[in-house]
């Protein structure tokens, strides 16, 4: 009876991996403000800002959005993910 080889994947290439980097941070950069009232009472009250992201954007790639796009400094970012399916961050 012959033994099978398991053969390992190969390695991805540095252009797949760059892709894979660029198709991250562009996800992460898909995002509109709330506005709503409870949004308004937020950014009043606790000094908040509210986003819908896109679900596969991760905690860092959201903070450094907003740090890029409206230089001002992120002390931390909260996410959910709304039972629509869509991402709202608390930055």
């Amino acid at each position: 009876m012959a033994l099978k080889v398991k053969k390992e994947a190969p390695a991805p290439s540095e252009a797949q991996a760059n892709a894979k980097a660029f198709k991250a941070k562009k996800a992460a950069l898909e995002w509109h403000p709330q506005a709503t009232e409870s949004a308004m009472k937020k950014i009043e009250d606790n000094n908040t800002l509210m986003f819908i992201v896109d679900v596969k954007a991760n905690k860092h790639q959201i903070k450094q959005a907003v740090k890029k796009l409206n230089d001002i400094d992120v002390a931390d970012v909260n996410t959910l993910i709304r039972p629509d399916e869509e991402k709202k961050a608390y930055v």
